[in-house]
């Protein structure tokens, strides 16, 4: 299992989920940003030129999320509900709601704070960013009454919406009344397996 990675990017996702199963994994490590991600070499792995991606044998997988489902599938039953269990409808939810709702605010949040140099920011869009941001954390710390996890036990979908949870926080998102996310994202962060994934 060979793992395209870079640090504070989607990648820790698939690491952390990688060190959640047990599996062993190669990592070929870039930077946000270097130039090598656009290399001939590394677009023929993935057209787009983004992390993660994950190639399994001849698999080759270039979606965080979509990778979070293979790995569960194939490797990690006991992470991926099935379909006749009580919680499929729940996981399935919410192992898609980081990347359609929480993840494109955090995106223009982090272009107009983070990646444009100063003269080129936008506090406007930046302001309303963090806004909507914080209106899609409001759906999770209501679904999070009386849970632990997402769709109870521990499952695949802790890594991707619990991932874009806790990078919420990181950038400032407002948690101030919102126990049940302050709770679920210490809980997430103290596990063995997130720390090893924030390590490498």
């Amino acid at each position: 299992m060979k793992v395209y990675f870079a640090p504070q990017s989607r990648a820790v996702r698939t690491v952390w989920l990688l060190e959640e199963i047990g599996m062993d994994y190669e990592l070929v490590r870039f930077s946000l940003g270097q130039k090598e991600m656009r290399s001939p070499e590394y677009t023929k792995v993935n057209p787009n030129g983004r992390v993660p991606t994950v190639v399994d044998g001849n698999v080759v997988i270039t979606e965080s999320t979509a990778i979070a489902q293979y790995l569960g599938a194939k490797y990690a039953p006991e992470l991926t509900p099935n379909s006749d269990a009580d919680n499929f409808a729940t996981y399935l939810q919410w192992l898609n709601y980081a990347e359609g709702m929480i993840m494109p605010p955090i995106n223009n949040y982090v272009v107009e704070t983070i990646l444009l140099p100063p003269e080129r920011r936008n506090e406007e869009i930046a302001e309303r960013s963090l806004k909507l941001l914080n209106r899609t954390l409001s759906a999770v710390e209501g679904h999070m009454d009386d849970r632990e996890y997402i769709a109870g036990s521990f499952t695949v979908a802790d890594t991707i919406t619990g991932h874009a949870v806790i990078m919420s926080r990181r950038l400032g998102a407002d948690f101030s009344e919102r126990p049940n996310l302050i709770a679920y994202a210490d809980r997430l962060e103290s596990r063995n397996a997130f720390k090893a994934a924030e390590a490498v």
